[in-house]
């Protein structure tokens, strides 16, 4: 399990760039939300984000002490390579970007290490063997790495406080450059997710937010990036007469009326060749003409390789957002990725919450929290939605109402935000009851009835007391009424109860519930308004 663990992220630290992301540059990279088209070029920050989430993870998972663990030694290798490239970026780290050649550098280590482990395990020979590798050894690799990536989250922040989701890589002259992109919803997400931002930051990025480009006033939401007026067909493949005086090849072979790699319109408009799908046909082209015109070629052919990338840029094309306008395309709202940012604040929240942060920052992420569940379409009418509002859908394009009915993605994070706002927690086994963000509004105003289905799959109904809340969880109902102090009362399957003058449950009472044994037949709860969030 341990290797299986930390094979992952081996495989991501290969194509990690420094200050860029983690490089697409495979056949099956991951399936993303903002684009699906930068394989090659592309820098994936987003992955770099939740690179993060997971290496805290396993530095939690690692057991105490200088125990060892069992691994094949081709992946003992690879993490021993690895570590010390990362160990040999550390003094470079800091508040600046660290140059290109240093990145390239880098780059080179990382990746040389991830080949030299697949040759050798693709290879006749296989796995050779297990060794037994220090777990203080993979301490060090986790730390490295955390700081690598914590360094590259701060230099991805933007001048306009948001955070950069992909990124371009240019690789020449032994340098690895960097090139940004505009700014994408899902890049906001995964920084606020990755935990490495303050909780004012967290606050400042929101904030942010609703004053970018992304906000779409109308549904009060987000689109997946800024909306944009696309260039018609005859603007595109304009070539500007002073690049084309730049490169006296290029003159010469239009005054002699040659076409095959720049013609002239009706338009008096220069354009290339239109049966060039790619630079490599280009080239290919540039080979042919070496005939004709010899030496001047050669000379030639990287300003026109590069004129042609400049004039095209396909290494920034993101597929859907740079020509549909539905499904997640330009304009859209994708309602599964403003479900994650609803998710990503609340953690935000409650990591404030539990670190003891200044209560007006608390209260400043709570706000926040709730000014973008706003934007979501339970709370709309089915007018404002174009559908009914409290099914879930997948975009809503900016011609159109919500489109695409089914279960999406948008639904897991509403079940557990809404959780989340109930307070239920789960700490060390043990279930702990925290409304932080609950509003006292959510309260009844008079006796209700509650309808559930108990864990013995049997209809039952209970009366809900005035300002109370009910809702199940495992099965298990608990109600919870404003009160002047914070105690729990347990009912048993036998017609027995037990009194807790905390909102805590023991280890073995939450077993109970996660099991849905039966025995714990519902749960009440006295809260004082003061643990509340707001009125």
């Amino acid at each position: 399990l341990f290797e299986k663990l930390l094979v992952p992220l081996l495989s991501k630290l290969g194509n990690l760039v420094v200050d860029g992301g983690i490089w697409m540059n495979t056949q099956r990279p991951e399936w993303n939300d903002a684009n699906n088209a930068l394989v090659g070029h592309g820098l994936s920050m987003v992955t770099l984000y939740y690179l993060r989430r997971y290496v805290r993870f396993l530095d939690d998972l690692l057991p105490e002490g200088d125990g060892s663990a069992e691994l094949s030694a081709e992946v003992a290798m690879w993490l021993q390579e690895t570590s010390a490239a990362l160990a040999r970026l550390q003094p470079v780290l800091g508040e600046a970007a660290v140059d290109g050649k240093r990145r390239f550098d880098s780059l080179s280590e990382l990746g040389q290490a991830a080949s030299r482990y697949r040759m050798s395990v693709y290879g006749a020979e296989g796995f050779s063997g297990k060794v037994e590798q220090p777990i203080a050894d993979v301490r060090v690799l986790l730390a490295n790495a955390l700081a690598v990536i914590d360094h590259s989250i701060a230099t991805n922040r933007r001048n306009d406080g948001l955070y950069n989701a992909y990124n371009l890589l240019n690789l020449g002259d032994g340098k690895a450059e960097i090139d940004r992109l505009y700014p994408m919803l899902e890049g906001q997400v995964s920084a606020l997710s990755a935990g490495s931002i303050p909780p004012d930051v967290a606050a400042d990025v929101l904030e942010s937010l609703f004053d970018s480009d992304v906000y779409r006033p109308d549904q009060d939401t987000f689109m997946l990036y800024p909306d944009r007026e696309l260039p018609s067909f005859l603007e595109k493949n304009v070539v500007p007469p002073v690049e084309i005086d730049a490169i006296p090849m290029l003159r010469d072979m239009i005054d002699a009326g040659d076409a095959r790699i720049v013609l002239r319109d009706a338009d008096g408009n220069y354009r290339f060749n239109p049966d060039f799908v790619n630079v490599s046909n280009l080239e290919a082209r540039m080979d042919e003409l070496a005939a004709d015109y010899g030496d001047a070629t050669g000379a030639a052919r990287r300003q026109v390789s590069e004129l042609y990338e400049e004039t095209f840029n396909h290494q920034a094309f993101t597929g859907r957002s740079g020509g549909m306008f539905g499904f997640e395309g330009l304009g859209c709202v994708y309602w599964h990725m403003v479900g994650k940012l609803l998710l990503a604040v609340q953690e935000n929240f409650i990591r404030a919450v539990d670190s003891d942060t200044d209560p007006a920052i608390v209260s400043r992420l709570g706000e926040l929290y709730y000014r973008v569940r706003k934007g979501i379409g339970f709370n709309k009418t089915p007018k404002e939605f174009g559908a009914f509002p409290v099914d879930p859908y997948s975009h809503t394009p900016k011609h159109a109402g919500a489109q695409q009915p089914g279960m999406t993605g948008q639904v897991k994070e509403e079940v557990l935000t809404r959780f989340g706002e109930l307070g239920i927690r789960v700490e060390n086994g043990q279930v702990r009851f925290d409304p932080s963000l609950l509003r006292k509004r959510e309260f009844t105003a008079g006796a209700r009835k509650f309808a559930y289905v108990d864990v013995d799959d049997a209809d039952q109904v209970l009366d809900i007391p005035e300002h109370g809340i009910a809702f199940t969880w495992c099965q298990v109902p608990i109600i919870y009424t404003l009160g002047d102090s914070a105690e729990i009362v347990l009912s048993f399957e036998d017609g027995s109860s037990e009194s807790l003058d905390s909102l805590s449950l023991t280890a073995a009472q939450s077993a109970e519930i996660f099991s849905r044994s039966g025995r714990i037949r519902r749960i009440e709860a006295s809260l004082p308004a003061e643990l509340l969030f707001s009125e």
